[in-house]
């Protein structure tokens, strides 16, 4: 089938809270698509029940045509937002751990690339920088032969480098018959690689649109566009009535003072400047 995910009323609900509300969706083969929300906009959910961590509350998920199970596990290569290793294991560890799960694993290509990053198969997590063991997650996952790829946040807490390092992994390493699915809310880092974007708030989907055809419309960049449907008005603190009447008060009050004195002092200037003339 053309279509890799099939997503009909699907809701998530946490204690009374729907982090996903109805959301329909079809997402087609060999796209790179952002996933693009503020924080709490049920992005990382989503993700989280493409890829079998979670279950539903109501609705329906299809990957490849077939319901959430072993078999789709199998096509699907996530990349949560957080570090998932213990820090004894060593590079090599890991490979080995991949290896035995995924058929699809392409330990050679894995190889190569940490070696491109001067990282060693026996060099420990522990010993790492964040950035590090940010780069050893990306490239275990994009050494996969996946359908879909499910990306949750690559970017966010990285430096612009890291970004370009990582960036530049996704697009030269996917199966190109797959579907990349990034999770963000930097939209100007990513936008230039994306094929479509998907913008979700409060757990309802907003719009689904070729980037192209979202540019050609709006004549704006796919940033602007964001900025426009997420756009904030900033706090103004509570305002009370009753308060704010006194404060006028009691401004109005001390303004007058303010005046007499300012007043007072502008006339002893005087008197002193015509005392200083006279001499």
């Amino acid at each position: 089938m053309s279509e890799i995910v099939i997503c009909e009323g699907l809701t998530k609900v946490f204690s009374g809270c729907r982090a996903l509300d109805q959301v329909d969706l079809t997402i087609g083969r060999g796209r790179v698509i952002g996933l693009l929300g503020p924080n709490g906009s049920g992005k990382t959910t989503l993700i989280k029940i493409l890829n079998g961590l979670l279950q539903p509350t109501s609705g329906s998920v299809l990957i490849d045509g077939h319901k959430i199970g072993p078999y789709t596990k199998s096509i699907v290569s996530y990349l949560p937002d957080r570090n998932y290793f213990a820090d004894w294991m060593k590079v090599k560890d890991i490979f080995d751990l991949f290896s035995d799960f995924y058929a699809d694993f392409d330990r050679e290509k894995a190889e190569d690339m940490c070696r491109a990053l001067g990282i060693e198969g026996n060099a420990h997590l522990k010993t790492m920088s964040k950035g590090t063991k940010e780069k050893v997650q990306l490239i275990l996952v994009m050494s996969r032969q996946a359908q879909l790829y499910l990306l949750d946040e690559p970017i966010a807490g990285v430096d612009p480098a890291a970004r370009e390092y990582i960036l530049g992994t996704i697009i030269n390493n996917y199966n190109e018959d797959g579907t990349v699915i990034i999770s963000t809310h930097l939209i100007s880092d990513i936008e230039r690689i994306l094929d479509e974007v998907i913008f979700i708030r409060e757990g309802k989907i907003l719009c689904h649109e070729g980037v192209d055809e979202m540019k050609e419309r709006e004549g704006k960049s796919v940033d602007e566009v964001f900025r426009d449907y997420f756009r904030m008005t900033a706090y103004q603190g509570y305002r009370d009535p009753e308060r704010e009447t006194r404060g006028k008060t009691v401004y109005n009050a001390g303004r007058k003072d303010f005046e007499k004195r300012g007043q007072k002092e502008e006339k002893k200037e005087v008197e002193k400047g015509g005392e200083t003339n006279d001499r």
